[in-house]
């Protein structure tokens, strides 16, 4: 077993566990890694993917429990519901836009561009979000919303799905974070399932998933690492909302973004 094909799976592992629900755009990111570490099956795509959903699957288990034992309960199925709007306002969309031709761009360019738009804009909302009276309630404006806020973060590369989401819910009404963060992660998981399951099910249609020519090996290393990165990495961001803002994320995509601009115009 070829050691650098180990050291790149585990790389690329970190890199989508980090991300994923980070505001900083883990599609982004991977397609910076692999433009550097090449390009990977889709298959491999999916798995690191499905090893961050399920860190945070692990990390909310206890909510989801209550949601579907408690579904009888009101506030439960009331939650449940807006939960299940969004994801239904996302995978309609989605579908639309795909038939439609729109996709994530694989180029550099618009990528960091969407870093730094992004960026500026998570500084803006939350200097908006400081002014607005505390509320911690999921109300069903928020919920659509965030649902079609998705949709844009599924066809622009660098956008962030969970930045995207987050910022939406808090400036459509729910701008307590803990409030908007567990919303937006908690619809991530479907969300994210499906877009997976789905882009698994045209590769094997097109042919692209090839059984016998992947490598399982750096494949279950790749999504142990993303699990493992992911679980870390939303505890942390869980802990560190309740006191900070996003304002570090948001310097930090626009630094990206403009080094990516820099050693663009330099490769010219």
């Amino acid at each position: 077993m070829d050691i650098l094909i180990l050291l790149k799976a585990a790389l690329l592992g970190i890199v989508e566990g980090l991300t994923e629900f980070l505001p900083i755009s883990s599609t982004g990111h991977l397609l910076i890694a692999e433009h550097w570490l090449g390009e990977q099956s889709e298959l491999f795509n999916v798995v690191i993917q499905a090893g961050a959903i399920l860190a945070v699957v692990l990390i909310y288990r206890s909510r989801l429990y209550q949601l579907i034992t408690g579904f009888n309960k009101p506030e439960n199925r009331d939650y449940a519901l807006k939960l299940a709007t969004a994801f239904l306002i996302t995978s309609v969309l989605g579908f639309v836009a795909t038939r439609f031709g729109f996709k994530l761009s694989a180029e550099i360019s618009p990528i960091a561009w969407a870093l730094i738009i992004g960026g500026v804009w998570m500084i803006a909302a939350e200097w908006m979000t400081a002014r607005l009276p505390e509320r911690a309630a999921i109300t069903w404006r928020v919920a659509i919303l965030v649902g079609l806020a998705q949709v844009v973060a599924g066809i622009f590369p660098g956008t962030s799905r969970s930045a995207a989401t987050i910022f939406v819910a808090m400036l459509a009404g729910a701008n307590n974070r803990a409030v908007a963060t567990e919303f937006a992660f908690l619809l991530g998981i479907p969300t994210m399932f499906a877009a997976s399951g789905y882009e698994l099910l045209k590769a094997f249609k097109a042919g692209d998933v090839v059984g016998y020519n992947e490598n399982w090996i750096a494949l279950t290393v790749a999504f142990v690492v993303s699990l493992i990165t992911a679980f870390v990495s939303v505890k942390w961001l869980l802990g560190y909302i309740r006191a900070h803002r996003f304002t570090p994320f948001a310097i930090y995509r626009i630094a990206l973004g403009a080094v990516l601009l820099l050693w663009l115009s330099a490769d010219v």
